[in-house]
C-alpha cells in the first residue's frame, strides 16, 4: 500500500470535529496529516488549489455555517460532496470567529500543499 493510500485512510471528518474548537485535541493532526490527506483526495477528484483558496476566503468572510450552505463548493458533483461533509462537520463544532478562522486557516492549508502536488507534479513532465 503506497503512502497516499494510507493517508486516505484518514477520518477527515472526525479529524475537523475535534480539531476545531477550544482545547482542540487533533488540531496539530488536522493541519499535518489531515491537511495532506484532504489535498491528495482534492487532487484525484480534479479540484484546483485557487478553488480551496477561495473556499477558504468564503469561510472567513461568510463563516464555516454559510460555507457548509452553499450548494456547490467546489466544481464537479464529487469534489462538492466531499467538501460539503467536511464543512459539515466543522460547523458542527464552530462555534465562534476564531473557530471559522481555524477552518479557514485549514482550508488554506490544503490549498497550499494542492499547489505544491501540482508545481511537482508539472516539473516531473
Amino acid at each position: 500500500m503506497s503512502t497516499e493510500e494510507q493517508i486516505l485512510r484518514l477520518d477527515l471528518p472526525a479529524l475537523l470535529r475535534y480539531g476545531i474548537g477550544p482545547g482542540a485535541a487533533r488540531r496539530g493532526v488536522l493541519f499535518g496529516e489531515g491537511a495532506v490527506a484532504a489535498a491528495v483526495t482534492l487532487d484525484r477528484l480534479g479540484v484546483q488549489p485557487r478553488a480551496v483558496a477561495f473556499l477558504a476566503k468564503i469561510v472567513r468572510s461568510g463563516g464555516t455555517r454559510y460555507a457548509a450552505g452553499l450548494p456547490e463548493p467546489f466544481p464537479g458533483a464529487d469534489a462538492s460532496r466531499t467538501a460539503a461533509d467536511w464543512l459539515a462537520n466543522a460547523a458542527a463544532v464552530a462555534l465562534s470567529t476564531d473557530d471559522d478562522e481555524t477552518v479557514a486557516r485549514w482550508f488554506e492549508a490544503v490549498a497550499e500543499i494542492l499547489a505544491l502536488r501540482h508545481r511537482t507534479a508539472g516539473a516531473g513532465r
